[in-house]
């Protein structure tokens, strides 16, 4: 294995932008759900004319459906992310809407079949509610309450308040509150390993809402303990949550 500080260096000097994971490729996994988001959702967007994708990072799991429907629009507020899913997914004729964060969707009322998004910033329930169709439905794979927080909780200390946040319950009820028929919930618990420090500088870059003050000359230590571990046999496991929604305007 590499030393300390090599590993660090290269995962410091990596591309994070967009939403691929291809650099952790022998250096961590992560287990899947077992729904199969991105199928599931191929299949939707194949039937319907209208659809919307909220926060959709550099278009990559949009950008595995082998079909979008007439209309197709997506929206992403990271500019380095927007630019990503421009290049991507415009030739297949996406409009890609870069939006500010906490702002309200730039669509008129009722104007898509299907909105959906992949682990999104905040659901905003009323604005989904609004540029859907009647009858139409939001598919989605949110992220739940305490998702990775072995790992985040090893540089911040226990978050207790913060593990009840994105309880699926709680989202379903603010869907239902906002005039959505929840007909679809369920949640995984999925393992996440990582066996090297650089495979943790680089997720920490790319999830900066993980550990927002995160450098690697603020966290040596914590860093160093981690390499240490890893380098007697002992990855580092940690546990993401999701879960699927879906709901009926």
């Amino acid at each position: 294995m590499k030393s300390f500080d090599e590993l660090v260096a290269e995962a410091e000097a990596a591309d994070v932008g967009g939403w691929g994971f291809g650099w952790l490729a022998g250096r961590a996994s992560e287990q899947r759900p077992p729904w199969g988001y991105a199928r599931l959702l191929a299949q939707r967007l194949a039937s319907v004319q209208s659809a919307l994708d909220l926060d959709t990072g550099g278009g990559e799991v949009l950008g595995e459906a082998p079909r979008f429907p007439p209309v197709m629009c997506a929206t992403e507020a990271w500019p380095p992310n927007a630019r990503k899913a421009h290049e991507r997914l415009a030739a297949r004729g996406l409009r890609l809407v870069q939006t500010a964060p906490g702002a309200g969707l730039p669509f008129a009322d009722a104007s898509f079949e299907l909105v959906t998004s992949r682990h999104p910033v905040n659901a905003d329930w009323a604005e989904i509610h609004r540029v859907l169709k009647p009858g139409g439905h939001y598919f989605a794979q949110h992220v739940g309450p305490a998702s990775a927080f072995e790992l985040i909780e090893h540089f911040l200390g226990p978050l207790s308040a913060q593990r009840r946040l994105r309880d699926p319950q709680d989202e379903a009820a603010a869907a239902a509150a906002a005039g959505l028929a929840v007909t679809d919930l369920r949640a995984a618990r999925c393992q996440m390993v990582f066996h090297d420090v650089g495979a943790v500088v680089w997720i920490l870059r790319k999830c900066v809402w993980w550990v927002p003050d995160f450098s690697v000359a603020r966290y040596r230590d914590a860093l160093q303990a981690l390499d240490e571990r890893m380098r007697r046999g002992e990855p580092f496991v940690a546990h993401s949550t999701r879960h699927l929604i879906e709901a009926r305007r």
